[in-house]
């Protein structure tokens, strides 16, 4: 059986912001999750993971915030 996931939150949230973005490592099964509602999980592995990140700062969704 899997231990429980253990949710980092993302910096960028601020210390006491209820709405922010959550990641977890669970079973080689990365979680991503928004605080406000935590039983809405996706999830993805780590090579989409990684690739998912290198666009976001290649500013490839920069559109997405016009």
């Amino acid at each position: 059986m899997s231990e429980p996931a253990q949710w980092q939150k993302s910096t960028f949230s601020g210390a006491n912001d209820p709405n922010c973005v959550e990641i977890a490592s669970q079973d080689n099964t990365i979680l991503i999750r928004e605080s406000d509602s935590p039983t809405a999980v996706i999830t993805t592995d780590r090579a989409k993971l990684a690739a998912f990140i290198q666009g976001v700062k290649a500013g490839e969704f920069d559109h997405f915030l016009d």
